[in-house]
């Protein structure tokens, strides 16, 4: 029983500080993207709204995934070790891929023609370099993931 009770307290330390790492993810992104990067994804209810955008709604889930995989990444290879060293390890590589994903997608940004992060927010169908964009932060994430394992 005790093991149980370890293992269930242990799922909601490792679900709340991956939740406040998550967060923590979509926050850079709405800093390193104009204007809210909710109302981009949500769009408005009036006319005189802002359209909502495909093309950031593509490179969030992309951010957001990217992440989790790095934490899963994190808690996965490291659940047989102490509670301590294993939230170490998933903060650690946490606040790692959030950094490298927003270098990776300001590189993006310096190496292709146009403006990433305004290409990102139209309003419309997705565009191309929003799938380049969402492409890059996941392979942070095949990256960051292969050297925790």
């Amino acid at each position: 029983m005790n093991n149980l009770l370890d293992a269930l307290l242990h799922a909601v330390v490792y679900a709340v500080t991956a939740g406040v790492l998550l967060l923590g993810a979509y926050y850079v992104l709405d800093l390193v993207t104009p204007g809210r990067l909710g109302q981009r994804l949500r769009g408005g209810a009036d006319s005189d709204a802002t359209p909502p955008s495909n093309s950031a709604g593509v490179v969030t889930a992309a951010w957001m995934i990217s992440n989790a995989l790095v934490l899963f990444t994190a808690i996965w290879t490291n659940g047989q070790t102490s509670l301590g060293v294993a939230l170490l390890w998933t903060l650690a590589f946490g606040v790692l891929g959030i950094a490298l994903n927003t270098v990776v997608f300001l590189a993006v940004e310096v190496l292709t023609p146009g403006q990433l992060r305004e290409i990102v927010c139209a309003p419309g169908p997705v565009r191309p370099l929003a799938v380049v964009a969402a492409a890059a932060s996941l392979s942070v994430a095949a990256i960051v993931c292969a050297s925790i394992a």
